[in-house]
């Protein structure tokens, strides 16, 4: 039986919480980075500019808007582990930064469709590598017990990078200009900025230190961000399982080799895949496009996608007093069986009342768009980084989650390549291609996935039968790791 942190008092302190919370800028990035072609896709001054409202080929190349942002994030995410394994966690992060923020500025500054095209994939690029590294970063500063609530600050922050985008993109609808487009575009470099400004002050992984043998650093950073108990027991843990690891493989190819590494890969690529498989970003992406062929003007359809953004970053917030009190894969699978169903709703309206009078099923139509969310934020979007996080261990931690952001990139390059055309000649049918996956795919999730709510990270192996590879006591053990109560014996780490 694996040792479950899941009860009793918390284990971090207001600096731990304070640092989670500014590295969050980060997740802030990716989401306004993500979510601002929604809304300039909307944008009268944006279409008229690059004349995407009269070219015969308009909607080829706002396919290759969304689809090669999602190649870069594919190609980019893949640099994550060799910044963040030899120069450090933080070192990934200022990366990722640097690259969105001058690409941001550079999609600002475009002067031609053909210049914004190129500079939309080193974005996805920079985007996803954020996506990658922050999580990284904050599943191992945070402590098991809390750590499904910590991480998820992730996910509640890019969601408020999603509402930020909606209604700074809303606001500059209204500014009746040639470059009312740029402005918020060029927003996005606000965000990177700041964290590149605070990203000397916060601390470095422990996990990564004690992997490199900076060991007083190591400590110094466990005791301002936990309390000392904690702090105490995590560098006994850490210290000896970091012996252990320097003996594993740790390549992508061990990845696939080794029957475990291979199962925890396929585990995170069902995860991100499944969850990407509810059509999320289809419907940010394209809302505008979306709310139209409901029938509403240009204006309102900006509003509606700024009111579900908002409600998203709303259940976002909520999520972090759940997602620590459920079993990870029961509310995954749930979550996402949830948004399947409000998509069969919404499929069966869009088929029936579109291009009718019906007024309120229209209405009804909009409303299946905000339940999902509610289902899709409170129960996927930030769990869904923490679960993969914890799946891996440090030597390979930064591989596994770039895989699993790779699985995003890619289901995303086939959706949101394929969405105009799609909406424009299959219409409702479109929306079969998530509702029949996915709902395979949360009932795999449901019933099949192992949990690892409240396993501290350097015990996940025993649950993939590398308990060998565990260190209990000073020494691995062959057998799983079954520890009701843990104390310190002189220091040493020993656990009874």
């Amino acid at each position: 039986m694996v040792r479950r942190e899941t009860h009793g008092a918390r284990q971090f302190n207001y600096f731990n919480l304070f640092m989670v919370i500014a590295m969050s800028f980060g997740s802030m990035t990716y989401g306004y980075s993500a979510s601002i072609i929604g809304t300039t896709l909307g944008q009268p001054s944006f279409l008229a500019y690059f004349a995407l409202d009269t070219r015969a080929d308009a909607t080829s190349l706002i396919s290759t808007m969304n689809g090669l942002y999602q190649v870069g994030g594919f190609l980019g995410v893949f640099t994550v582990s060799y910044f963040a394994d030899k120069w450090g966690r933080k070192a990934a992060i200022g990366v990722s930064a640097l690259t969105v923020l001058i690409s941001g500025a550079l999609l600002a500054g475009s002067v031609n469709v053909g210049m914004f095209i190129a500079f939309r994939f080193f974005n996805g690029a920079g985007a996803f590598m954020i996506l990658s590294a922050v999580p990284i970063w904050m599943n191992e500063v945070t402590p098991p017990r809390n750590r499904g609530m910590l991480v998820d600050i992730h996910g509640a922050a890019l969601l408020f990078g999603y509402m930020v985008a909606a209604w700074v993109g809303n606001g500059f609808f209204y500014l009746h200009t040639a470059a009312a487009w740029r402005a918020p575009m060029a927003f996005q470099c606000l965000p990177p900025l700041i964290l590149l400004f605070l990203l000397p002050f916060m601390p470095e992984s422990p996990r990564f230190l004690l992997m490199h043998d900076k060991h007083e650093e190591a400590a110094s950073n466990l005791l301002r961000l936990h309390t000392r108990d904690e702090a105490e027991s995590e560098l006994a843990q850490i210290s000896a399982q970091m012996q252990i690891d320097r003996t594993l493989p740790c390549s992508y190819w061990a990845m696939l080799k080794k029957p475990s590494y291979r199962k925890r890969t396929l585990l995170c690529l069902g995860t991100t895949c499944g969850v990407q498989m509810s059509g999320i970003l289809v419907i940010n992406n394209y809302g505008a496009t979306l709310y139209a062929g409901l029938g509403y003007s240009p204006e309102k359809q900006l509003i509606l996608l700024g009111g579900w953004l908002t409600l998203a970053f709303g259940c976002g917030v909520l999520s972090l007093f759940v997602v620590d009190r459920l079993p990870r894969p029961k509310l995954i699978g749930a979550g996402l069986m949830g948004c399947m169903v409000c998509l069969i709703v919404e499929c069966a309206l869009v088929a029936t009342y579109v291009g009718g009078t019906n007024k309120a099923a229209l209405s009804a139509a909009v409303a299946m768009f905000y339940v999902y969310v509610i289902f899709y934020e409170i129960a996927l979007d930030g769990l869904q980084f923490a679960y993969i996080g914890e799946l891996f261990p440090t030597h390979i931690r930064a591989k596994g989650m770039n895989i699993g952001v790779a699985g995003i990139c890619l289901m995303n390059i086939i959706w949101l390549q394929s969405a105009p055309i799609a909406f424009q000649n299959i219409t409702w049918k479109f929306y079969l291609c998530f509702i029949i996956p996915g709902s395979i795919m949360a009932g795999v999730i449901f019933f099949t996935f192992p949990d690892t709510w409240g396993v501290p990270l350097e015990e996940v192996a025993a649950m993939f039968g590398d308990g060998e590879e565990v260190y209990i006591g000073g020494e691995g053990t062959g057998k799983e790791v079954e520890m009701a109560e843990h104390r310190e014996v002189e220091g040493k780490g020993e656990k009874v």
